[in-house]
């Protein structure tokens, strides 16, 4: 099966803001990218894992907010603080109850311009019966694009996300998303990125996607790779 989405950003661009080579991390918000009760065995394992190959600065996790504000360095957060309420929540962290979502936590590479998100799926996001809604797996997509773009390019908007479903997701399973930051031109920004069962043997999603920077952007562009 083959569709295409068409997705928008709903905030302005923060004019004059370059991205670091990482998500900031906020002092005062709650950490969502960090391990509670309901994450299961698959997700612990994975998170250690990644956790493990961060000692030698491959890997980095990303932290993960509920406001997008939150996870933009603090002096843009401060000039920005009447944006900040509880009223407003990310989509994939717009739930008070753990476990019934997306649970997920995301690694950064640098060097491969990648990253690697592990999602659990909770029972709030059916489908088909027992499976996952097709629309979860494009917001997954969507998010981790934006996620690894941030590191490299700055704010982005979403211009067309186009995705192969192999097969279903079942819900309460662990799935791994890789994206990989694939070419830059101009202010075009291209994407491919993959939904894998934990145990990498079943393909479930496959994507590629156009993103548009928001603001011009002082920083090199990362190497184009080959596919």
């Amino acid at each position: 099966m083959h569709q295409s989405y068409l997705l928008t950003c709903p905030f302005s661009p923060i004019p004059n803001f370059s991205f670091q080579a990482h998500l900031s991390e906020s002092k005062e918000a709650k950490d969502y990218s960090l391990p509670n009760s309901t994450w299961s065995p698959d997700l612990m394992a994975q998170y250690k894992k990644y956790t493990e190959m961060s000692k030698d600065g491959t890997w980095e996790r990303l932290p993960s907010y509920r406001d997008v504000l939150d996870h933009l360095p603090e002096r843009v957060r401060l000039e920005h603080a009447q944006k900040m309420n509880h009223d407003r929540r990310m989509f994939l962290r717009n739930l008070d109850e753990e476990g019934k979502g997306f649970e997920y936590v995301m690694f950064l590479n640098s060097l491969e311009n990648k990253t690697i998100s592990v999602f659990q799926l909770g029972p709030y996001l059916e489908g088909p019966p027992g499976f996952a809604h097709g629309g979860c797996i494009a917001a997954i997509l969507d998010t981790t694009f934006v996620g690894c773009a941030l590191s490299f390019v700055g704010q982005i908007m979403t211009v067309n996300l186009n995705i192969n479903y192999k097969n279903p997701v079942p819900l309460g399973s662990v799935i791994l998303t890789e994206s990989k930051l694939d070419k830059v031109e101009g202010r075009k920004v291209l994407f491919s990125g993959q939904v894998w069962s934990v145990d990498g043997e079943t393909l479930h999603a496959e994507a590629t996607a156009l993103f548009i920077q928001l603001a011009s952007q002082e920083r090199s562009q990362p190497p184009e790779r080959s596919k």
